[in-house]
């Protein structure tokens, strides 16, 4: 089903309709191969840059599309409904630019962003450890301070494009604390960067999530993003947004899933009649298309409110939560619908809700995202 979208201008109607063509004719022709066989799609993210859908939320003057955020998220929620490993990266990749953005010398942002932001550089995002994954500020990875710039000692973990991005966003201890965590732009073929085995993980099979060890690999200064010690407020500020782009593909998918299971519902026949036809079963779709609606609607008023400049921690928090558990309600639903057929891989369901699991956990887990939420409401 096409969701009729509330969009601010002609020029975000048209983005969305250039999204759904490409969507449409690039990633769900490949989606179900691709994940069947957990092979890469090359060529497909270079394809995304040239069609300007890897630096929508940047402004024009570093080649950005200068769209505001809503406008953003609706195009991930697009391409996740066809494909969610495409939109988990393309989220991610946005992350990743953020601090290069928002932290960097002009410096720094003119020599980096326009390849970022054009595809012609993917990244990656750095943060999480084997031992420090939603304890952040317990981070042992070692940023040594050398006449140069820095040399970096140790392992980091749950990196989604590992191996394959040209960039990290990187986040090392510099000093003793959570005020001794710096963040720098780490590139991919570094002397010294090595990558694990690609986890063998339960979906998202199509982009590899890595580990990563550097044994002293030698940054130069300029490579430093921001202040040493700010590292920890740039992973926070930027996982704000992060938090909302995992929304919209948890959205996305579970739109998918009801999609799936409509359209199933209204050709299968029991009892004389259409599935979709009996109470119980029409009454399940309902509740399925109230919660992604409503998930929808979080996510969209935490990016109004950074559209206009206002606080939206708690509210990307809560749109975090809600998306991603809805996701995993309605892909589960979705299951059910099928009936046994959901059970099995001849139907896409069964993927959706193997997907939708992942989202309640990176970005924050939801339990953190409630925790985040309750110290809101105690200030």
């Amino acid at each position: 089903m096409t969701v009729d979208r509330l969009l601010p201008s002609q020029d975000a109607r048209d983005l969305i309709e250039l999204t759904r063509e490409i969507a449409d004719k690039e990633l769900a022709r490949r989606a179900d191969r691709h994940e069947r066989e957990e092979t890469y799609p090359s060529g497909l993210f270079p394809l995304l840059g040239e069609a300007g859908l890897l630096g929508l939320a940047y402004p024009e003057e570093y080649g950005g599309g200068g769209q505001p955020y809503e406008v953003y998220l609706q195009v991930i929620e697009e391409l996740a409904a066809r494909w969610a490993s495409v939109a988990v990266a393309v989220s991610v990749h946005t992350l990743a630019c953020f601090p290069v953005f928002t932290y960097g010398t002009d410096e720094q942002k003119s020599r980096w962003l326009p390849d970022m932001l054009a595809g012609r550089l993917i990244g990656g995002y750095s943060l999480s450890e084997p031992q420090a994954g939603s304890d952040a500020a317990a981070l042992t990875c070692q940023a040594v301070k050398t006449d140069d710039g820095y040399r970096i000692t140790g392992n980091k973990a749950w990196i989604t494009h590992g191996g394959i991005a040209d960039f990290y966003a990187l986040f090392a201890r510099t000093g003793s604390g959570s005020r001794g965590i710096s963040c720098f732009l780490a590139p991919g073929t570094a002397d010294g960067l090595t990558f694990g085995r690609p986890e063998e993980k339960m979906g998202l099979h199509a982009v590899p999530t890595t580990t990563a060890h550097y044994d002293g690999v030698l940054l130069d200064s300029s490579r430093l993003l921001g202040s040493e010690g700010e590292g920890l407020q740039i992973a926070f500020s930027a996982l704000d947004s992060g938090r909302l782009g995992i929304a919209a593909c948890a959205v996305g998918l579970a739109q998918a899933a009801l999609d799936e299971a409509v359209t199933y519902a209204k050709e299968r026949q029991t009892f004389g009649k259409r599935i979709i036809d009996h109470q119980g079963l029409g009454f399940l779709l309902a509740d399925m298309a109230a919660a992604v609606d409503s998930a929808r609607a979080t996510y969209l008023d935490a990016a109004r409110r950074r559209d206009a400049g206002l606080g939206y921690s708690r509210q990307a928090s809560v749109a975090k939560l809600v998306a991603t558990d809805a996701a995993m309600k309605v892909t589960t639903d979705a299951v059910q619908v099928f009936g046994g057929y959901g059970y099995t891989r001849e139907f896409r369901v069964e993927r959706y809700m193997r997907e939708a699991k992942i989202m309640q956990i990176f970005e924050g887990t939801n339990q953190i995202q409630r925790l985040v939420i309750s110290r809101h409401l105690a200030k």
